[in-house]
């Protein structure tokens, strides 16, 4: 984009300005202008316009450089390019969730996402074996994987994008302190439980910028990094786009499909298989509920019943967590 920057400092570049107005102020005014005037004016004129130093803009994309004519350029330096409509789509930092109230219903079927081009690249938020994955989990939904760590790890964008959400753990609802990410193809990343955030609301940041450190503050049990993807407020299993345990993507674009938005579809599962869980009936167990006695209400039987939610007869039913009936 320009030439190496010489070895001049700044600071040598500031001090040669001082030390000429000194000089100049000794002379009278009209003639320490005139002077000022004549040494430009022969600059531009015989010399060669060399950049002599850089300094940092109002943001970490943008660049002043500084000349030996006394002029200057700026120049913004891989800023993502955000599309006004992903941009100001339920746009909301106050909220978690800012697309709770689009239902899924209004969804196409099918939504291609290109995750990866000539711009915009990617990066392991971690690299690590995934403990917990995207599944129901006892009486609560896990709409993420939970990646283990040690306090302290660095914890980076997937994307490129924009931070929606940078909240402390009493803001967040169980998530801990946490970073919310819109990227340019309109998904979101989320990264829970951090120990401490580095990056600020609607600050662009690139994929691979650091944005927290590994914790375990919030609903935590241990130190881990939670990570969800979501397109419209509606989560789907990370590892159908990244490995993990590898650190890489594993497609470039990926076509979203309704049905993987729920929280029976992962992404070991064929599509049929998807779809096929993706409807699903449940019923939470409530005082006095038996296998024999729901698989009679439900019209099935008990060894369907058993397979369905990977359990044996002789399981204990706990009231409030959710059966697959059917």
């Amino acid at each position: 984009m320009f030439k190496k920057r010489v070895v001049i400092s700044l600071l040598f570049f500031n001090s040669f300005l001082t030390l000429f107005s000194q000089n100049a102020a000794n002379q009278t005014s009209e003639f320490a202008i005139n002077t000022h005037d004549t040494i430009k004016t022969n600059i531009q004129q015989n010399v060669e316009r060399i950049a002599l130093d850089t300094i940092n803009g109002e943001d970490k994309f943008t660049k002043y450089i500084l000349y030996n004519d006394f002029t200057w350029d700026y120049f913004l330096i891989d800023k993502p390019v955000i599309a006004n409509e992903v941009l100001n789509d339920y746009w909301n930092t106050d909220k978690i969730h800012s697309y709770k109230e689009l239902p899924l219903s209004l969804l196409p079927d099918t939504i291609p996402i290109t995750l990866v081009d000539s711009v915009g690249g990617f990066c392991a938020p971690f690299i690590g074996k995934v403990g917990s994955g995207y599944a129901f989990r006892g009486k609560r939904e896990h709409h993420g994987v939970d990646l283990s760590l040690k306090i302290g790890d660095t914890i980076r964008s997937a994307f490129d994008g924009i931070v929606r959400v940078a909240k402390p753990s009493k803001s967040t609802g169980g998530y801990g302190n946490m970073v919310i990410i819109r990227h340019v193809n309109g998904l979101e990343t989320y990264y829970g439980h951090l120990s401490k955030i580095l990056v600020e609301e609607e600050e662009y940041v690139k994929a691979g910028e650091i944005i927290g450190l590994g914790g375990s503050s919030g609903r935590s049990t241990g130190a881990h990094l939670h990570f969800e993807t979501r397109y419209c407020g509606q989560s789907f299993d990370p590892q159908r786009i990244i490995d993990f345990q590898n650190g890489t993507l594993i497609t470039t674009n990926i076509v979203l499909k309704k049905h993987y938005f729920s929280i029976y579809s992962n992404h070991k599962q064929t599509d049929e298989q998807s779809l096929a869980a993706s409807k699903r009936i449940l019923h939470t167990i409530r005082s006095g509920d038996t296998l024999s006695g729901l698989a009679s209400k439900y019209g099935t039987t008990v060894d369907k019943l058993c397979k369905l939610n990977g359990i044996t007869k002789t399981t204990t039913l706990r009231i409030g967590n959710k059966l697959i009936v059917r």
